[in-house]
C-alpha cells in the first residue's frame, strides 16, 4: 500500500443517473446552483457572462457562493469538453478535476484535487477540510439527483455561529 500523502485525494461516488444530467449538474450556471451553491457566475474569456443555462468553457472565470458561508471561491475552468470531464482550479494553488465514467445503470463520479501545498496549514484547511467537504457534496450530489431533497443546510443562517463549519455536518 502506497503511503498516505497530502498533495492530492480522490473521492468517488456512484450515482444513479443519466451521465449528461451528472454533467449538467457541473457544467452549468442552475446545474452547479441546484445541489452545491447558492450562486454561480462565470465570466467568458471575451470578458461577457455565460448565460445561466449554458455550458461553462475552459477558461472561463467563475465566482461561487455558498449557503451559509460569507466567503467566495474564484478560479478558472481548465477543462470542459460537454461530455464527462469538469476540471477547474480551486483552493487557491489546487485543480479539481470531475470525470464521469458509465457503469451501468449509474455513473461513477470520480473528484480528484490535486496541487495541494503540503505545509502543515495547508494540509489542514486545504486536505482535510477539501476532503471533508467533498465528501458531503458528493453525498449531496446523489441525495438530490437520485431523491430530489438537498443534504445541505438552505433554512437556517448558521453564519453567526463560531466555529459552525467545524461542528455542522450539513454546511
Amino acid at each position: 500500500m502506497d503511503p498516505l500523502q497530502f498533495d492530492a485525494f480522490c473521492k468517488q461516488i456512484y450515482i444513479k443517473a443519466p451521465l449528461e444530467q451528472l454533467y449538467d449538474c457541473w457544467a452549468t450556471e442552475a446545474g452547479i446552483c441546484s445541489w452545491f451553491l447558492r450562486r454561480a457566475t462565470y465570466t467568458m474569456a471575451s470578458g461577457g457572462q455565460r448565460q445561466e443555462g449554458a455550458y461553462v468553457d475552459a477558461g472561463d472565470r467563475y465566482t461561487w457562493e455558498w449557503h451559509n458561508w460569507d466567503g467566495r471561491e474564484s478560479g478558472k475552468v481548465l477543462e470542459a469538453n460537454g461530455r464527462d470531464r469538469f476540471v477547474f482550479t480551486f483552493a487557491g494553488p489546487c485543480t479539481v478535476s470531475v470525470s464521469l465514467k458509465p457503469a451501468g445503470e449509474k455513473v461513477l463520479v470520480s473528484l480528484r484535487q490535486y496541487d495541494i501545498p503540503t505545509d502543515e496549514e495547508t494540509k489542514m484547511n486545504t486536505y482535510v477540510g477539501c476532503s471533508n467537504g467533498w465528501t458531503f457534496w458528493l453525498a449531496n450530489l446523489k441525495a438530490f439527483v437520485e431523491h430530489g431533497i438537498l443534504l445541505n443546510e438552505t433554512e437556517e443562517d448558521l453564519t453567526g455561529i463560531p466555529n459552525a463549519a467545524h461542528t455542522f455536518v450539513n454546511m
